[in-house]
């Protein structure tokens, strides 16, 4: 039978470069996004477009009913605010930001968990960030990714007993469209910080958590890998 991934924000940047290295696995693609406008991989055999906005919690359960169960889950969908300063966020503006960059992948791992125990195996990998490890401007994203790899960490040691290794993966900046929000003196200031003086591309970080989630021993479970090229948090 072929194996099947989800994956949440598949349709560019590093969940697109996931999606593309699992499609040559032969693997069943389902991608969760709000948008598939000009999504590279639209009308595939082996995909899966699922429009969605995590959110809004609520579109959780249609997503599971749609998708069945699935051998690894990928927590990749994720967002910054860097605009709003700490004491101009409101309510709304946080509860977006934890809905889609916490709470929807907990619940994802709630919910598909369910499947994996009952056949034994599966994966998850969530995509956490160095900003989760660091005090960042954008406060309630860096709580959010903090929350994550916690909570990494937490279902790992639930589900190891069920066969199911959980890892997350904490980048520092990537060459992706969300660097469109930082301004020039602050890309150029972090590429001076680090070892090639560069972001990481989109790939790099694909190939890790394709890793994590097919070919790292299940040894390696509860793991928090840094991709930061030297940029360690300080």
């Amino acid at each position: 039978m072929q194996k099947k991934v989800l994956i949440t924000g598949g349709n560019k940047g590093i969940g697109l470069e996931t999606a593309k290295i699992f499609l040559k696995m032969d693997y069943d693609v389902f991608v969760v996004a709000r948008d598939f406008s000009n999504f590279e991989l639209g009308g595939l055999p082996n995909v899966t477009e699922i429009e969605a906005d995590l959110s809004d919690l609520s579109v959780i359960d249609d997503i599971v009913k749609v998708v069945g169960d699935i051998d690894v889950l990928i927590n990749n969908a994720g967002f910054m605010q860097p605009h709003i300063t700490y004491d101009k966020y409101t309510a709304q503006d946080r509860e977006k930001m934890m809905n889609v960059n916490l709470y929807a992948p907990v619940e994802l791992m709630n919910a598909f968990s369910v499947g994996m125990k009952k056949n034994k195996c599966g994966r998850i990998v969530n995509v956490a960030s160095i900003a989760g490890q660091v005090g960042h401007p954008d406060v309630w994203y860096g709580i959010a990714k903090a929350g994550l790899i916690n909570a990494t960490k937490i279902y790992a040691k639930l589900l190891g007993g069920e066969g199911i290794v959980v890892n997350c993966i904490a980048p520092s900046p990537v060459e992706t469209n969300m660097q469109s929000s930082n301004s020039k003196e602050r890309i150029e200031s972090f590429k001076k910080s680090v070892i090639t003086g560069r972001f990481a591309t989109p790939n790099e970080v694909a190939r890790t958590i394709v890793w994590l989630a097919v070919g790292s021993p299940e040894y390696i479970n509860g793991t928090c890998i840094d991709i930061n090229n030297g940029s360690y948090p300080r």
